[in-house]
């Protein structure tokens, strides 16, 4: 874009809302026994309820009730008492009551919010308008024949949750944070897992702009979007077409579209209908549902550790650097194998900035170079711990540690284990260490001079071939003592 363009872009404003659709982790339908599992061979999972047959009554599914309630609880928000289910209709091929059930006069849960850290430090609390349970659609397959769609409905009346954020996101960075915090959060409860690649967490982007100051002006839908980076794309190419639509002396159109993640770009699929369109109505079929006090405490009390409240601690406890505590909580699984790694046989503590630092670093490396999770690692949390206890008592060199925790993750053997069989031990014999060390300075005396002439940089060559001699053996610090002793003493 010409600068002309930069500067009119700089005077407007994005404003963005998001209704994010997360499938409610629970192995069967809202309102059927049929399973949720993913991946089965088109149309597995389907009942007599799903498929719409003639008679059919759906009955709610108690679990995922519960699931929601404890997702809304943990967004901070109301639970209502009472809440209803209502009848959404619209005529699909992959609907096959030709209406959705949903919640859209009474949700399940209002006013809650969730806080993001930006990324210039500061919170940011986003509101969080609704939670309301519904049901799923099917899908479409248009690749299994050149002229014809199939319906696949093992989708249809799976329990999803909505949660429907305020206009409050400024920035694509924004709507990332917050997606993020948010699958976090529903990974903790255990209430969705969050893989957006298999579906179960999609995002409708509700994309308006605006000059500083001004009321909302028309806002663009767009629907059904299942990646993080895809949603960051839509929004990009919406606030420029939208700027460049207003600055044109035209009018943004009230419309709901499509984002293709080939092009780049969103594209029309409908004019965006109210909520008249929709016809809602209370669902007959289904009893208003119920929730008293007691129960909405007690799963209230039964909530888990919730990840800023684990990050709270790990900076409390564990004197741990934002970066450790944000990285340690991005993932519960990540948590619980830093603390079942901290944690010694006799329940003391190692020390959490050294068992961070060996997670964060040489762990991740390895699980990323071999594309697997840390539910999947090589090396157990309790062996990691022992090979920081080896490393901590002088057994083998830190240097030497990085290659034992190398052959661990090859052969999945004890780290001490290892030492023994392959010789590993830390050189601390004095006499030994300077043996090594005397035969270096007689075959380097100009560096000796050097040093001795005010360049003490150069020990740290001197310290270098005392390792490479040693194969990485030597105590590094007992080799520094000695050479100082030996040069400049």
């Amino acid at each position: 874009m010409s600068d002309i363009n930069q500067e009119k872009k700089s005077k407007w404003e994005l404003v963005i809302g998001l209704e994010v659709h997360c499938q409610i982790l629970s192995k069967s339908k809202l309102f059927s026994s049929s399973s949720t599992t993913f991946g089965e061979e088109p149309n597995a999972n389907v009942s007599f309820i799903d498929c719409a047959l003639p008679g059919v009554l759906p009955v709610p599914n108690k679990f995922c009730i519960e699931q929601a309630v404890k997702t809304g609880l943990a967004l901070n928000g109301t639970i209502n008492n009472v809440s209803y289910f209502d009848r959404k209709h619209y005529f699909y091929p992959d609907l096959p009551f030709g209406y959705q059930i949903t919640q859209f006069y009474k949700p399940v849960m209002e006013n809650g919010s969730l806080n993001i850290d930006l990324a210039d430090g500061t919170a940011k609390v986003i509101h969080i308008e609704r939670l309301h349970i519904e049901q799923d659609a099917g899908k479409l397959l248009h690749d299994h024949h050149p002229s014809k769609s199939f319906v696949d409905l093992n989708r249809a009346g799976v329990g999803l949750m909505e949660i429907v954020s305020s206009p409050d996101l400024r920035s694509k960075e924004e709507v990332a944070t917050y997606l993020n915090n948010l699958r976090t959060l529903l990974r903790y409860l255990g209430t969705c897992d969050g893989n957006m690649e298999e579906g179960s967490m999609r995002c409708d982007i509700n994309i308006s702009v605006r000059k500083s100051g001004e009321p909302f002006r028309t806002r663009v839908e767009v629907k059904n979007v299942n990646s993080i980076r895809f949603i960051q794309q839509a929004i990009e190419f919406e606030f420029n077409q939208q700027v460049e639509t207003w600055e044109s002396g035209k009018e943004v159109i009230q419309e709901t579209k499509l984002f293709n993640s080939s092009t780049g770009q969103t594209y029309s699929l409908r004019s965006k209908e109210d909520a008249g369109g929709y016809r809602y109505m209370r669902d007959p079929d289904l009893l208003p549902l119920k929730l008293d006090d007691s129960y909405i405490e007690n799963i209230k009390n039964n909530l888990p550790e919730l990840p800023h409240e684990k990050k709270i601690r790990f900076l409390q406890e564990y004197k741990l650097n934002n970066y450790e505590a944000t990285l340690l909580t991005s993932e519960k699984e990540y948590a619980d194998y830093f603390e079942l790694a901290i944690l010694k046989d006799n329940l003391e503590i190692r020390d959490a900035k050294n068992v961070a630092s060996w997670i964060t670093t040489n762990l991740f490396a390895f699980l990323n170079k071999d594309g697997i999770k840390i539910t999947s690692s090589k090396i157990s949390a309790s062996r990691l711990g022992k090979l920081i206890d080896i490393t901590e008592n002088g057994l083998i060199s830190g240097k030497i540690a990085k290659d034992v925790f190398e052959i661990m993750w090859s052969n999945n053997k004890d780290p001490e284990e290892i030492v023994n069989e392959n010789n590993l031990q830390q050189i601390t014999d004095t006499g030994e260490i300077e043996s090594l060390i005397d035969a270096i300075i007689v075959n380097n005396q100009a560096k000796v001079l050097e040093i001795q002439s005010g360049k003490e940089k150069l020990l740290g060559w001197f310290v270098g071939q005392v390792m490479k001699e040693s194969q990485g053996k030597a105590n590094p610090d007992l080799v520094n003592s000695l050479l100082r002793k030996k040069i400049l003493e």
